[in-house]
């Protein structure tokens, strides 16, 4: 019987291992030096965070203009310089959603990812926040590596 309980412990706890989904990471220094959200004169910074634990076992892809910029797992974020002027961010999910964004030169966006269930695999939505809640959430949040460019 003790063997059992034993199997049965082993099995569940490589059931949660196994349950989240798992991205490259940024260095600490570099994590800490995006979360000062110091956006270059010439260019916005476009933080793009999931700040929740939902869909952990998933990973999510994104794109800014039909461009790869990265993939989120819970309580990450993908942030990408771009250039003044209108953009087009997707979250490659069950259900593709997309967001219109318009950036201006020195200033920061947040867009929130939201996970949401689908019908056979996750899906998400996009959502532009303010900058008080922009930050919050990325601060609760870890940097997933080489998403700074």
């Amino acid at each position: 019987m003790k063997n059992i309980v034993k199997l049965g412990m082993v099995a569940v706890i490589a059931m949660m291992a196994v349950g989240c989904a798992s991205v490259p990471m940024a260095t600490k220094e570099v994590d800490a030096a995006s979360k000062k959200f110091i956006a270059p004169a010439d260019k916005a910074n476009l933080y793009i965070y999931r700040n929740e634990s939902m869909g952990a076992a998933i990973k999510m892809p994104l794109t800014v203009d039909g461009q790869h910029v990265g993939e989120t797992a819970a309580n990450t974020f993908v942030l990408r310089q771009v250039a003044p002027g209108p953009h087009k961010v997707q979250s490659l999910t069950e259900n593709n959603a997309s967001l219109d964004i318009t950036a201006e030169a020195g200033k920061n966006i947040f867009v929130w990812q939201e996970v949401k269930m689908g019908m056979m695999s996750a899906g998400s939505a996009l959502h532009l926040m303010s900058e008080e809640e922009g930050k919050k959430g990325v601060l609760e949040t870890k940097q997933v590596q080489g998403s700074g460019n």
